[in-house]
This record gives structure tokens, C-alpha cells and sequence, in this order.
């Protein structure tokens, strides 16, 4: 026990909590993401047992630092990288980490392509990453059964070291499908021992998928008005039906496409336009998308997403 303190001295747990400022960044997550209550409660509890580790720490608790390594699981446009970000800043905080920033990394970032290459292009991430956070998207990649000679085990043999032997400058948080996360672990049962903390991210309901449409229209200073909220809300249901569907990223990408519908009504309109009109999203910019012209159970799909994108 340290000698400056005693076994009955107050600690200011409340105080602690302000000092460490990590409320700000907890209401940064809950702005930032809508729904996924169990992940901000996890992430939640996370932050609570850190912070009590590290007045653990102040009064001479002797304690092993946490494993802080963690996976995240879901499909993509579900908010992982937003909390790998926000979770970045908490590690930081609370000292935890040297730096508060987040490295992305894909297989392709980690995998040579020839003898003698993976090492190199691994180590090169693990030096940009260390003493923050590397994120590894569609960590399953990294490992392929069906191929011995794969490069990717070497990528992994060298990620194990790093994650038991440095962990104290480096937390790893890997990503992906839940399924294909779920046999990656099997198959690497040493990564699932160095993995504390896993996170299973939801897709999003129609009713939250239609509140992050409204907050990224206003964010853009534009508005639907009704026919075009039922509009999108018919359209949001069939998106949802097609299995390439990316939850928050598909929305995203679906107001993009819906603002360049206005903008070409407008233009093909000519004339004169109100301020009014440069904001206002018509129902008209919404059904002339795809999804209106097949079945919502088709099997073809409509958009795809981008490998190597963490929601």
C-alpha cells in the first residue's frame, strides 16, 4: 500500500470522472450515434472500469494493466469506426495510450504479396499505430484455411506478439462481420485470448435509420417534406431487403444520389428558384431511385459497398 494514502481516505470518484473528461466525449457518442444503446452502456462500463483502475493505481493497489485489445462486430455502417475513434480518446484520457488517433488497416495494408514482404508492411502499420489504436476492418481476411502458404499467418504470428508483448503502447481492435469474426476466433483461439472486450454492434431499425436520414439532411441544410419522409421511408424499407445493405453508409450514399435528383430537377426546371426550393428534398427525387423499379426481394443488388470499410 502506498504510504500516502490510507485504507480509509475519501477518494472523489465524481471528481475523478470530471477531471478525466471523458463525459464529453460519452455525449460526443450519443450525438453522433443514434440507437445502439447495449454498445454505449458497454462502452460505458468500459470507461467506469478504467477509471477505477487508475485511482487503483494512485492509492498503490498493485494491479496488472487491463487488456484493452477488442473486437467489434456487425455489419458495415453500424458505427464501429466512430467508437473505435471515440474509444481512442477515453484509452487516452485516462492514459491509457500515448495518442488519442486511430489507424485503419485492411489486409492489404497488412499481407505481402511474396516472401519476405508481409513482415515489413505489417511492422510499418504497427510502427504508424503505436502508442494509439490500430483497427484492423474485415480481420477474418487475414487468415484463409483453405490456403497453407497464405501470407496472412505471418501477419498474425507478428499482431499476437505485439498485442501480449507491447500492449502497454498498442491497443488492437478488430472488425467485421459477426459470423466470419466468430470463425476467425475459432481458428486463432490466441487472438481470442488477448481480446478483453467484444462489442456486437446491431443493425439499425426503419425508425433510426429515418432519424440518422434527418440529422444528416439538416446536417446538409436540407429537408424533406412529407411525401418525401414517406417517400423515403418506402424506399429505406425495400433498401433494407437487399443483402448488400450498409445500414447507416447505405443512407449516406442513398441522400447523396436523391440531392444530385434535385439538383438536376432544378436545373432541368430553369428559371428562377427560392431559397425554399434549394433546401426542400421533393418526393419525385425519391421514386425515380432503382429499388422502386424491382421487387424489394430481389436478388441482385442495386449498391455495393466498398471492402475495406468499417462502419
Amino acid at each position: 500500500m502506498d504510504e500516502t494514502h490510507t485504507n480509509h481516505e475519501k477518494l472523489d470518484v465524481a471528481q475523478a470522472f470530471k477531471d478525466s473528461n471523458i463525459q464529453g466525449v460519452l455525449d460526443d457518442l450519443d450525438r453522433e450515434l443514434v440507437g445502439l444503446k447495449s454498445v454505449k452502456t458497454r462502452i460505458r462500463e468500459i470507461a467506469a472500469f478504467l477509471l477505477v483502475d487508475r485511482l487503483r493505481r494512485d492509492v498503490g493497489l498493485t494491479a496488472d494493466r487491463p487488456v484493452l485489445h477488442m473486437s467489434f462486430t456487425g455489419r458495415p455502417g453500424t458505427g464501429k469506426t466512430t467508437v473505435a475513434m471515440r474509444m481512442a480518446q477515453i484509452l487516452h484520457r485516462l492514459g491509457y495510450i500515448r495518442r488519442d488517433h486511430v489507424v485503419v488497416a485492411t489486409r492489404d495494408d497488412l499481407v505481402g504479396q511474396y516472401i519476405g514482404h508481409t513482415a515489413p508492411k505489417t511492422k510499418e502499420v504497427l510502427k504508424k499505430a503505436m502508442g494509439g489504436v490500430l483497427l484492423i476492418d474485415e480481420a477474418y481476411y487475414l487468415y484463409r484455411s483453405e490456403n497453407e502458404r497464405d501470407y496472412g499467418q505471418e501477419t498474425i504470428e507478428i499482431l499476437l506478439q505485439v498485442m501480449e508483448n507491447q500492449r502497454e503502447d498498442l491497443v488492437v481492435m478488430l472488425a467485421g462481420y459477426k459470423e466470419r469474426m466468430d470463425d476467425f476466433f475459432r481458428s486463432n483461439p490466441g487472438m481470442r485470448s488477448r481480446v478483453a472486450h467484444h462489442l456486437d454492434f446491431p443493425d439499425f431499425t426503419l425508425d433510426e435509420l429515418m432519424q440518422i436520414a434527418e440529422i444528416m439532411l439538416d446536417q446538409q441544410q436540407y429537408t424533406f417534406d412529407e411525401p418525401a419522409r414517406e417517400a423515403f421511408r418506402a424506399y429505406v424499407e425495400r433498401r433494407m431487403a437487399l443483402p448488400d445493405f450498409a445500414n447507416a453508409r447505405s443512407i449516406r450514399n442513398a441522400i447523396d444520389r436523391i440531392k444530385l435528383r434535385q439538383a438536376n430537377r432544378l436545373y432541368s426546371g430553369g428559371g428562377t428558384v427560392t431559397k425554399e426550393e434549394l433546401t426542400r428534398i421533393d418526393a419525385a427525387d425519391i421514386l425515380k431511385s432503382r429499388v422502386f423499379l424491382e421487387p424489394p426481394d430481389r436478388d441482385v443488388p442495386i449498391e455495393t459497398t466498398k471492402r475495406g470499410e468499417t462502419g
